[in-house]
């Protein structure tokens, strides 16, 4: 049990019966009346985002979530089989729970699974991934001082907006947090 004074970005808590990742907070001190913090809750599983205000004070139901490394191998028609980097055990987890990351993901990638009592409650990647351009219109040379942009299909599915002047088989870094393209990788 915590207090309004313990939040902090990426805290989890127990809130009307279901679990919260706080995305964004700010304490909020007006000149007349109590303080209070005004917080952007994820939750989790799930992704839905809401916006709630706790009085300074208020008493939390901050959650210990255990952080674990694993190797994602593949994924079925309803499952993803990650490995333990450690023990090598291998687990199958919904695929209702990789829907946000699906996109970032690779076989043999690195990601971290939070668990609550040895459930998966949650998964992360790394903030950047580098990915292979395998669909998109052909680059023309001198295209760089323009500033266009054309639509790439990426070797995992997603669809980003890329620079005029890469072709298919380019390698760009993608921001799992936004899906935006961030700069091309050479190899």
């Amino acid at each position: 049990m915590g207090s309004t004074s313990d939040i902090k970005n990426n805290l989890v808590m127990e809130f009307n019966g279901n679990l919260w990742k706080v995305v964004e907070f700010l304490h909020v001190k007006p000149g007349k009346g109590n303080a209070f913090v005004r917080t952007k809750l994820k939750k989790i599983p799930g992704g839905q985002v809401i916006e709630q205000t706790f009085r300074s004070g208020e008493k939390i139901d901050d959650v210990k979530l255990l952080a674990n490394e694993m190797t994602f191998l593949y994924s079925d028609e309803s499952h993803y089989h990650i490995m333990d980097n450690e023990t090598y055990e291998q687990i199958a987890i919904d695929a209702e729970l990789m829907e946000s990351i699906k996109d970032y993901l690779k076989e043999n990638d690195i990601i971290k699974v939070l668990f609550r009592d040895s459930t998966p409650v949650d998964v992360e990647v790394a903030p950047h991934v580098v990915l292979e351009i395998k669909e998109t219109d052909p680059g023309l040379r001198g295209d760089t001082a323009t500033g266009g942009s054309k639509p790439a299909f990426l070797e995992t599915g997603l669809k980003v907006t890329v620079p005029l002047f890469l072709n298919i088989g380019d390698k760009v870094k993608v921001d799992t947090r936004t899906g935006d393209y961030l700069e091309r990788v050479r190899v």
